[in-house]
């Protein structure tokens, strides 16, 4: 029924890097119930996400290489069709499986992120106001919804200091990443009079500005880790992060001697480490401070 094609454009193993959000959400969450988070995973990174990208996919008619298909076979009507499909999906599962608040959340972020791609918004022409409004829907919007999801809570129970403060950080990591991921699109953006941040930055512009964004998160995190675990996760975190560090300061080396290395290759193992490495500090987080990995270690 759908092409080939219309399936590679929904890019379900692109929800890897944003992965990290949901793993930070888990090991913030008290009221654990593994069908249901299973649940939750399922519904965000495989219909939710894709149908993200499917529909942006549609809309944006890249030529050149994008997010995790290096060169993007054209799109068809079909695709727009699967990924209201997909949507419509993660929405109906939402309520029914988890409840009503949690499908309510999901059908939001679907509209914002529709409003990123389609023509008669097109956020992703405006260099600040589309940085900001994925940013904070793909951190601070996405962790209260998989926290409201993965708990089976209202919304107002995500409404504390704490979590508010963990939404406000994923949203900092992201929009230090973000304009990353555009680094490499700047004559197809331009083509199409999109003037993404990286863009209106430049490219050493947005290594610069991804300096001192990550650079910020990382105090936030620490401050985070000190108010709320007596500091017990902020060396981990840094060495969890060096890595990411490390190929960054590198990329940014060869960027400097050649402005071509700004290409598509170099982002995605950018955005490959950096979502590795922040999984598996997550997931380190989540089973350390829910006594998981205690209770594991003690029985080997």
């Amino acid at each position: 029924m759908f092409s080939r094609s219309s399936w590679l454009h929904l890019r379900i193993p692109f929800s890897f890097f944003l992965l990290p959000i949901f793993f930070f959400t888990l090991a913030l969450s008290p009221n654990l119930n593994q069908s249901r988070l299973l649940w939750v995973l399922a519904i965000v990174h495989f219909f939710l996400y894709p149908a993200s990208n499917g529909y942006n996919s549609y809309f944006d008619k890249d030529e050149k290489s994008i997010g995790g298909i290096k060169n993007p076979p054209p799109v068809n009507k079909g695709l727009y069709t699967l990924a209201l499909l997909f949507d419509g999906l993660a929405i109906i599962l939402g309520i029914l499986v988890v409840n009503l608040t949690f499908g309510i959340m999901l059908f939001v972020y679907g509209l914002a992120s529709k409003a990123y791609s389609h023509p008669a918004t097109r956020l992703k022409k405006y260099p600040w106001g589309g940085w900001i409004i994925t940013g904070l829907f793909q951190g601070f919007f996405m962790m209260l919804t998989c926290y409201v999801g993965i708990n089976n809570f209202g919304l107002e129970t995500a409404l504390t200091p704490k979590i508010l403060y963990a939404g406000l950080l994923s949203s900092l990591m992201l929009w230090g990443n973000y304009p990353m991921t555009q680094i490499y699109q700047h004559e197809e953006d331009t083509k199409r009079g999109d003037i993404t941040l990286s863009l209106r930055l430049g490219i050493l512009g947005t290594f610069h500005f991804t300096i001192a964004a990550f650079g910020l998160a990382t105090v936030g995190f620490i401050w985070f880790f000190g108010k709320y675990y007596e500091g017990a996760y902020s060396l981990p975190f840094l060495i969890f992060l060096a890595p990411v560090v490390l190929y960054f300061l590198y990329w940014y080396w060869r960027v400097r001697r050649d402005a071509s290395q700004a290409n598509y290759s170099h982002t995605m193992k950018l955005n490959f480490i950096s979502a590795f490495c922040l999984n598996a500090f997550f997931l380190y987080f989540f089973l350390d401070s829910s006594r998981i990995l205690n209770i594991f270690i003690s029985k080997i």
